[in-house]
């Protein structure tokens, strides 16, 4: 008896691993290169003007803010020199401490408004920047999966995906398998036409 459960359970077992094998044979397989059809899609580039733009503003608010600071800085280095001059008398002295110590507070407000301004548009540019992107790979993701269902792929693979170790992690695949060209063609066919 305990032979033929044996017999049973390695023809079980054939059963299981064969099965897999004939699947495999019949299975559909197509490779696409991600970063090339984010790259290449006309939106993509739109995006990064946009942002670009934020940053090019955000970085004159910046600027400006900055200098608004070093002026402040100047005007606190003149009112020292001022206060130190051996000329002055008690009065005018403590007058001129007075009005730096004002100034010295006025720049302690104003250089930690410049980092919160700072910190709070490098926020809003990163939140911009993926919402963006998300809102990119989505509308990818759909022309992808019309590609994939037309075609009948059963498994596609990232060809520009790497792994922790920064290895690609599809290392071969045949030419033929590829569709990255049809998706950046039907991405790009509802670009404007440029003038």
């Amino acid at each position: 008896m305990k032979l033929n459960n044996l017999v049973a359970l390695f023809a079980l077992s054939l059963g299981i691993v064969a099965a897999p094998i004939s699947a495999q044979a019949q299975m559909k397989v197509g490779t696409i290169d991600m970063k090339a059809v984010f790259d290449s899609y006309y939106k993509t580039k739109d995006a990064e003007a946009k942002i670009n733009e934020s940053r090019t503003q955000a970085k004159k608010e910046l600027d400006d803010r900055l200098d608004t600071f070093n002026k402040g800085q100047e005007q606190a280095r003149k009112l020292n020199d001022e206060a130190n001059k051996p000329e002055l008398s008690e009065k005018a002295k403590a007058e001129k401490v007075k009005g730096l110590n004002e100034k010295l507070q006025e720049l302690g407000v104003m250089q930690r408004e410049v980092q919160e301004f700072q910190q709070t548009r490098e926020r809003q540019l990163s939140e911009q920047s993926v919402r963006s992107r998300n809102g990119l790979v989505e509308e990818i993701n759909k022309v992808i999966n019309d590609a994939v269902k037309a075609a009948g792929y059963d498994l596609v693979f990232d060809k520009s995906g790497q792994s922790l170790n920064a290895v690609n992690v599809l290392v071969h695949s045949k030419d033929s398998f590829d569709f990255t060209n049809e998706v950046v063609s039907k991405l790009n066919s509802e670009a404007p036409k440029k003038k």
